[in-house]
């Protein structure tokens, strides 16, 4: 890593840390004088929601916690660093915000089944309306910074607050039809709250164990990098790109390129140097290896193979591509591989049909193809 790379992480916990103390702050604020102006007032929807700001508090602090962790340097137990670390604190900030969903909904349904009247006073009306507006702020902030820097524990709290902001004015929308109409609403808002709070985690759950598992590659990302892979005059093209990320912004990976068949081990040598530093300054993106592809370059008979190979292929249902092929006149051998789409209910059943009709076209050829996947494909 260098002073550049580092100094640009470094920039990037820092923002993250400041925006959640900014979090954090305004989170207690908004939590004390909910709860001082719910328990007054007798408000459980009130109460909720200043709940759900408490939660919102120690879900700033877990991130500033996971952020610490995952700037951590690679170790010899941890050679890839600790970004990950940022994955587990979003995964910890979901159980919290389930559980503060399912405490809030426990509550209102023992305020519907034994009902309290609320009592609202002007300082009610200050206070929600104060949360309203410093929600809507505080969530458009950190929602904005954490695109910025790519921090989903920033986004999804950025996205919270936003519906803080929704529930508390509903919850004056609730407070005000009191007033006018003496139907009191408080119960069953507090649980359509706790419902949303609850959504919210399960959300939350569901995309930080997805990126635990491990995604696909941003198709988007992908086709950049094997932009500038082809962009090398030796290279005619780039395939099985692999991606595997170790926290937000960072990438280890593989590919493979097709080059001439004429090139010399100098050569190849040098054109996969010159590929993995391109690749590294302009998508930051490390590539731990390149395979290589040879490409028939001086028989016709092959080039024109080929095209009917691939031709052949992609008349069969879910490939995707063929790529890699290289015909041996010597050994009478045809090497390939296919890409079958994750769609395919059957790959083994496709692989097996490619073949087939491949070697009917070329039977005085033995067929040699691989099993490919796109692992891009969305």
């Amino acid at each position: 890593m260098d002073n550049t790379e580092a100094k640009s992480i470094n920039n990037r916990n820092s923002r993250i840390i400041r925006t959640s103390i900014i979090g954090i702050a305004a989170n207690i604020f908004l939590s004390a004088f909910k709860a001082a102006v719910g328990f007054i007032s007798r408000s459980v929807a009130i109460e909720m929601d200043a709940l759900n700001n408490l939660s919102d508090a120690a879900s700033s602090i877990i991130t500033i916690v996971g952020t610490y962790l995952a700037g951590k340097e690679p170790d010899k137990d941890h050679p890839f660093g600790h970004g990950r670390a940022e994955y587990l604190s979003a995964l910890l900030i979901s159980m919290i915000v389930l559980y503060a969903g399912a405490t809030a909904l426990i509550e209102s349904v023992k305020k519907i089944i034994d009902p309290v009247t609320p009592d609202y006073s002007p300082v009610t009306f200050v206070v929600v309306t104060t949360a309203v507006i410093v929600k809507l702020l505080l969530g458009s902030y950190v929602k904005k910074v954490g695109e910025s820097v790519n921090s989903n524990s920033l986004k999804n709290s950025g996205a919270d607050a936003l519906m803080d902001a929704v529930i508390s004015f509903s919850t004056l929308v609730a407070a005000l039809i009191y007033v006018f109409f003496h139907i009191s609403l408080e119960a069953y808002l507090g649980a359509v709250i706790a419902l949303m709070i609850i959504k919210a985690g399960i959300d939350m759950v569901k995309e930080t164990l997805s990126k635990i598992l491990g995604e696909s590659v941003d198709p988007e990302l992908a086709r950049d990098i094997k932009s500038t892979v082809i962009s090398f005059p030796e290279v005619s093209g780039a395939y099985d790109l692999v991606l595997h990320n170790y926290g937000p912004d960072m990438f280890n990976g593989s590919l493979h390129i097709e080059v001439p068949d004429t090139l010399s081990a100098h050569e190849l040598d040098k054109l996969i140097r010159d590929i993995t530093m391109k690749v590294m300054e302009e998508h930051e993106v490390i590539l731990t290896a390149i395979g290589v592809y040879s490409l028939n370059t001086s028989n016709q008979d092959a080039i024109r193979m080929r095209e009917n190979v691939s031709r052949i292929a992609l008349s069969k249902k879910y490939v995707r591509q063929i790529h890699g092929f290289y015909c041996d006149d010597e050994r009478k051998n045809i090497r390939f591989d296919v890409v079958i789409s994750f769609e395919a209910p059957d790959y083994h059943k496709v692989y097996d049909e490619v073949c087939e009709a491949v070697h009917e076209a070329y039977p005085e050829y033995s067929v040699s193809a691989a099993i490919d996947r796109d692992f891009s494909e969305r």
